[in-house]
C-alpha cells in the first residue's frame, strides 16, 4: 500500500509539473506571438498608408499620440491617434481618413486669384493653435471641448463660429504677418500660364517693374525658399519642414532628402531675381551642398537669380553658422515664426569659398580630385577622429541621432588619440608652402587651414588664448589662416582656452604636399584616407550669406560702445574701422 502511494504522489507531482511547464510555455508564447503578429500587421499597414499618402493631395503623418487636444474634422470626435496634414492643419481618425482626403481640400500652391487681384480666405474649422485670438471678438479661441472655430491656413487668422458670419471683408486674405515672404499661390499661377502661352514675354513681367508681377506682391517681397536635410545632428528636419509648410507656400519648402538642391533652387528663376533668401536647416556639410548648387546655376548663366544664404544651425559642428552669427546649434529655443523674421532682418555679406585640389602622387593620368571648402581643410588628428566618426555613423546611422551623442563620439576618439598618437612626426612627412613660399615647421601632428573664425564646433581657433598679437581675419578678405597643432591633447586646450596654436601664417595660395604614408584629412568635415598626394588651395568665388548681429540693449548702448571694437569677432564680416585694418 505505500509503494502504491508513493507512485500515486509520484503521477500527480509529475502532472502539476507538466501542467506548470505548459502554463508557462503558454504565458510566454503567445504574447510574443501576439507581438509579432501585431508587427507584421502594422508593418503592412505603414506600406498601406505610406503608398495612400504618396497618391493623396494632402501632407498626411501619422501619429501614435497628438500632442495637443485634438478632434477629427470628419467624424467631430475627440481622437489620441490619427493623421494631420502638415500644410494645412487636417486631422482625421484612421476610420476617416479617406473621407477626409476625398472632401477637405488643402492648401493649393498654385490658384488663380479674385477678379480684383487679391486671394480669398481658405477656412479649416477646429484644431486651431493654443492661445489662438478671435479676429471679431478678440476672445481666446478653440477652448471649447469640441470641434470648433476656424482658422485660415494662408494668413493664420482664427476666428470663432459664431463670429465668422460678421467677419470684415471675410472673401480677402492678405497672407498675414508673413505675407511678404511668402509666393501667393496666384503668382505661380500667372507665372506659369505665361510661360506657357508667352515665353517671350515672360522675362519682362517677372522683374521689379511698373505693372509687373512681382509689384503686385509689394515692394518689400522677399520670398524665402527652405532647404531642409531630415538626417542632420538631432534630426530636427522632419518637425520644423512640417512648422514651415503651414506658414508659407508648400512649394516653399523642400526636403533635401528627397529632392537635392540643384533642383529645389531652380525655384529662384520664377522669382524676381536678386530678392529670394535661402534657409538652409542643416550642418555645415548641408550648406556646402546647397552652395556648390548654387555655383551650378552661375554656370548655367542664372547669376541674376541667384539667392541670399541663411543657416539654421542642425548639424553637430555647426562652425560656419556660428561664425556668422546663428549660433552653434538650434534645438526649437525660437519658434519658427522668430527663425523667419531673422531671414528678412539679416544683413548680406559675402564669404569667400576655395577650391581644394588633390593631386595623387604616380596617377598623372587621372584627373586630381578637386573639392569645394567653406570652412578648413585639416590634416592630422582632428581628421581622424572625423573620420572614425564617418566610418562608424556609416555602419550604425540610427545611433547617432543626437548632437550630444554625436559629440560624446568625438571625444572618445580624442581620447583614443592622445595615447596613440597615430599622426606623429607629421612634419617629416609633410611639406607646406604659402603662396609659393616654403615654411619650416616644427614638430607637429596636425595642420589645419581655416577660412572662418570658428573651429572643432565653436573654438575660436586662430585667437587661441587670446593673449598674444595676430593678425585679425575675415570671411572676405581672400586670406586663409594655417595653423599646425601638436596632437589631440593640445586641440583640446585650445579648445578650453589653455593653449595657443602654432599660427604658421595666412596666404591667398596653400600648397602641401604629402611624400611618404596615408594620412586623414577632411574638408568641411567630410574626411578620407590619402595617400602621398599634392594639395593645392586656391581661391574660387564668394557667396552672398545673410549675418547676424546681436543687437544691444538700450541700457548697455552707452556702456558698451567703448567695448563694442574690441568684442566683436574678428572676422567679422562687417566692415572694419581702421584700428583693425590689415598691416
Amino acid at each position: 500500500m505505500s509503494m502504491e502511494g508513493d507512485e500515486g504522489n509520484r503521477d500527480q507531482s509529475s502532472r502539476e509539473e507538466w501542467t506548470l511547464l505548459f502554463w508557462t510555455t503558454l504565458a510566454v508564447v503567445v504574447p510574443v506571438i501576439i507581438t509579432l503578429w501585431c508587427s507584421v500587421q502594422r508593418s503592412k499597414r505603414k506600406i498601406h498608408m505610406k503608398d495612400f499618402f504618396r497618391k493623396s493631395k494632402h501632407g498626411w503623418h501619422c501619429t501614435d499620440l497628438f500632442n495637443k487636444p485634438t478632434y477629427c474634422c470628419v467624424c467631430q470626435q475627440h481622437i489620441l491617434q490619427g493623421a494631420f496634414c502638415d500644410c494645412c492643419g487636417v486631422c482625421a481618425d484612421e476610420t476617416c481618413l479617406r473621407r477626409a482626403d476625398r472632401s477637405l481640400v488643402c492648401k493649393e500652391i498654385m490658384a488663380p486669384s479674385l477678379t480684383d487681384g487679391t486671394l480669398e480666405h481658405r477656412w479649416v474649422r477646429g484644431n486651431v493653435p493654443l492661445c489662438s485670438v478671435c479676429a471679431v471678438c478678440k476672445e481666446q479661441c478653440g477652448n471649447q471641448p469640441k470641434l470648433c472655430d476656424f482658422r485660415c491656413v494662408w494668413c493664420q487668422t482664427t476666428v470663432h463660429d459664431d463670429c465668422k458670419p460678421s467677419l470684415a471683408d471675410e472673401e480677402r486674405c492678405e497672407l498675414g504677418e508673413f505675407r511678404s515672404v511668402i509666393i501667393p499661390p496666384h503668382y505661380l499661377h500667372h507665372v506659369n500660364k505665361l510661360r506657357r502661352r508667352h515665353p517671350d514675354e515672360y522675362s519682362k513681367v517677372i522683374g521689379h517693374t511698373q505693372g509687373g508681377l512681382a509689384s503686385a506682391c509689394g515692394s518689400s517681397w522677399t520670398p524665402v525658399l527652405v532647404l531642409a536635410n531630415t538626417r542632420s545632428g538631432n534630426n530636427m528636419g522632419e518637425a520644423l519642414l512640417g512648422e514651415f509648410r503651414t506658414i508659407l507656400n508648400p512649394v516653399q519648402v523642400f526636403d533635401l532628402s528627397e529632392l537635392p538642391p540643384s533642383k529645389a533652387l531652380q525655384l529662384c528663376t520664377l522669382l524676381p531675381p536678386g530678392s529670394v533668401r535661402v534657409l538652409v536647416c542643416g550642418g555645415d556639410g548641408t550648406v556646402g551642398w546647397v552652395l556648390d548648387a548654387i555655383d551650378t546655376m552661375k554656370l548655367k548663366g542664372q547669376d541674376q537669380f541667384i539667392p541670399r544664404v541663411m543657416i539654421l544651425p542642425l548639424g553637430t559642428g555647426n562652425d560656419l553658422s556660428n561664425s556668422l552669427g546663428w549660433g552653434s546649434g538650434y534645438a526649437g529655443e525660437i519658434p519658427v515664426e522668430q527663425v523667419l523674421r531673422n531671414v528678412l532682418e539679416a544683413e548680406v555679406v559675402k564669404m569667400d569659398r576655395w577650391k581644394v585640389q588633390v593631386a595623387s602622387k604616380g596617377l598623372y593620368f587621372r584627373k586630381p580630385k578637386v573639392l569645394s571648402m567653406n570652412n578648413y581643410f585639416s590634416v592630422g588628428p582632428d581628421a581622424l577622429m572625423a573620420l572614425n566618426f564617418h566610418t562608424h555613423r556609416e555602419k550604425t546611422p540610427s545611433f547617432f541621432s543626437s548632437r550630444i551623442i554625436n559629440k560624446a563620439v568625438y571625444f572618445m576618439y580624442g581620447t583614443k588619440d592622445c595615447l596613440v598618437q597615430e599622426c606623429k612626426d607629421l612634419d617629416k612627412r609633410i611639406e607646406l608652402e604659402l603662396d609659393g613660399e616654403r615654411v619650416a615647421l616644427p614638430s607637429l601632428e596636425g595642420i589645419i587651414v581655416c577660412n572662418i573664425g570658428y573651429w572643432g564646433g565653436g573654438c575660436r581657433l586662430w585667437e587661441g588664448m587670446g593673449d598674444e598679437p595676430y593678425p585679425p581675419t575675415r570671411l572676405d578678405d581672400g586670406l586663409l589662416e594655417v595653423v599646425g597643432v601638436y596632437g589631440s591633447f593640445h586641440c583640446a586646450q585650445i579648445q578650453v582656452k589653455m593653449a595657443n596654436p602654432v599660427r604658421l601664417g595666412q596666404a591667398h595660395t596653400v600648397r602641401l604636399v604629402l611624400k611618404t604614408s596615408r594620412m586623414p584629412m577632411q574638408v568641411d568635415g567630410e574626411p578620407w584616407a590619402q595617400g602621398p598626394c599634392t594639395i593645392t588651395i586656391t581661391h574660387k568665388t564668394q557667396a552672398f550669406m545673410l549675418y547676424h548681429s546681436a543687437e544691444q540693449t538700450d541700457d548697455d548702448d552707452e556702456s558698451s560702445t567703448s567695448e563694442a571694437e574690441s568684442s566683436a569677432p574678428h572676422d567679422s564680416p562687417k566692415p572694419a574701422g581702421p584700428a583693425s585694418a590689415r598691416a
